[in-house]
């Protein structure tokens, strides 16, 4: 890891420095090679298992239906939905990995050599495609497989734990305002992101530094409101009056009969010259 990204990273965030100099270099490495289909099936076992039980299930896969080896996206298809369920994949996984090799056979999910000519966007795009596939198994192939610098996982429990703590923030940040901050990382996202995994480490063994400053999130718009009314059938005012879903206003109405009474308006007061509002 060149010292030139700690550099960048730790003058962009001072928060961030701080945790860079309590880890010490950044140990992440890249895998030398990366198979699009073996990677992402054995994504699909690794699915709510531990990582014994998922490798157990992936030994299976290999001796039952790879005859020794990795199986192929044909060897897949060509299995029996029996024998991928004795191997210890359950419907819905047996379902995903056959879409899997579907989708690699018809090249929806590239291989090796065409997955290094595409974009981080055109990766997510081609690969959440597969069943069971979602964005985040996506961007963990990037950063660890394909070594693209430039990732932010903002869905991730770790990334999102890691900066509450380095931040000495009261409560767990939302996914959207950790993209914004992160900003300020570009083009190093990745490695911030190793930096904030780090930092849960150093939380849970009592040496994180504390933050050398407090920061405040960027606000962002919610429309909670809005969908709450949505929801109950209610529409929203121009004026920001909440109206039923025949537009009337949901105010309360006057009394039938009653009388409204004008408020007697008061008089301007008079200003001396020179005074200031």
């Amino acid at each position: 890891m060149s010292q030139d990204i700690l550099t960048h990273l730790s003058q962009a965030d001072p928060v961030l420095g701080g945790v860079i100099r309590a880890v010490g270099p950044c140990l992440l490495e890249p895998q030398s090679d990366c198979h699009p289909f073996q990677t992402l099936a054995r994504a699909i076992a690794h699915q709510q298992l531990n990582g014994t039980a998922a490798n157990t299930i992936l030994r299976r896969l290999i001796e039952s239906c790879g005859r020794g080896q990795f199986p192929t996206p044909e060897r897949v298809l060509a299995a029996s939905a029996e024998s991928l369920r004795a191997a210890g994949f359950s419907f819905a996984k047996v379902a995903a990995l056959r879409d899997l090799a579907d989708k690699t056979l018809a090249a929806v999910v590239p291989d090796a050599a065409a997955l290094l000519q595409l974009s981080d966007a055109e990766i997510i795009e081609r690969l959440t495609q597969v069943r069971g596939i979602g964005r985040w198994t996506v961007e963990m192939l990037l950063i660890f497989q394909l070594g693209r610098p430039d990732v932010l996982p903002v869905d991730d429990f770790g990334v999102q734990t890691g900066f509450r703590a380095a931040y000495g923030l009261a409560r767990m940040p939302r996914p959207k305002a950790i993209a914004a901050w992160g900003e300020r990382w570009r083009p190093y996202r990745s490695t911030a992101a190793w930096y904030l995994w780090r930092a849960v480490e150093l939380k849970r063994l009592g040496t994180l530094p504390e933050p050398v400053e407090r920061i405040r999130l960027p606000r962002l718009k919610t429309r909670v409101k809005k969908a709450r009314l949505k929801k109950a059938g209610r529409a929203v005012h121009p004026r920001g009056r909440a109206t039923t879903s025949a537009g009337t206003s949901s105010a309360r109405p006057r009394r039938s009969g009653g009388r409204s009474r004008a408020r007697p308006r008061r008089a301007p007061r008079s200003r001396a010259p020179g005074w200031r509002r």
